[in-house]
């Protein structure tokens, strides 16, 4: 466990046991993590950052009870509010999915064309991932393909910080190496 994550959790356990201002101080500092975690996520809608973050936390304090004292407690927040901005996105992605204007069939043959171009990305990215060590696939996957930060990773992962880093760094320097190869 990193410091951040020994502290929050030493707050929570307190206030699990009653202690008020340990929770004040638990909500406080869960909050400003959740702030930043959706503030990376949601550039396009910055207005949904705040209410989020409100959900967040009471989300937190009604599944407090979930919340398991052996276990890290950052995976436990970031699960928490990973499941509140997927919810906001399922609403908000239709609504921005009915504003593009489609004027003719060849908007639809550019779509199947953009759909399998990312379907074929996809398929080639995991073929090149496969063969890497899981010290370097690991990393990038959590990092560069879901989103998480470095502390996020290094928390679901069981390694330093730094381990994440080198992984990420080392592997992205094998994949390059590998696509170079290949042409």
């Amino acid at each position: 466990m990193n410091e951040v994550d020994s502290e929050l959790r030493a707050l929570l356990l307190l206030a699990l046991a009653g202690d008020n201002n340990a929770y004040c101080e638990f909500l406080t500092r869960a909050g400003a993590r959740a702030r930043a975690y959706f503030r990376r996520r949601l550039a396009a809608y910055p207005d949904d950052v705040e209410d989020l973050v409100q959900e967040t936390l009471l989300a937190m304090h009604n599944q407090r009870h979930t919340y398991r004292p052996a276990q890290p407690l950052t995976p436990w927040l970031h699960a928490i509010a990973r499941y509140k901005l997927i919810d906001l996105l399922r609403v908000r992605l239709p609504r921005s999915a009915a504003e593009v204007e489609i004027d003719d069939e060849s908007g639809d043959e550019a779509l199947h064309a953009s759909d399998a171009l990312a379907a074929e990305a996809r398929r080639d990215l995991r073929q090149l991932l496969v063969d890497l060590p899981d010290r370097f696939r690991l990393p990038i996957v959590h990092v560069k393909l879901e989103g998480l930060s470095i502390a996020e990773a290094s928390a679901q992962l069981g390694m330093s910080e730094s381990a994440v880093k080198i992984g990420i760094h080392r592997g992205l320097k094998l994949l390059a190496a590998k696509v170079a190869g290949s042409r």
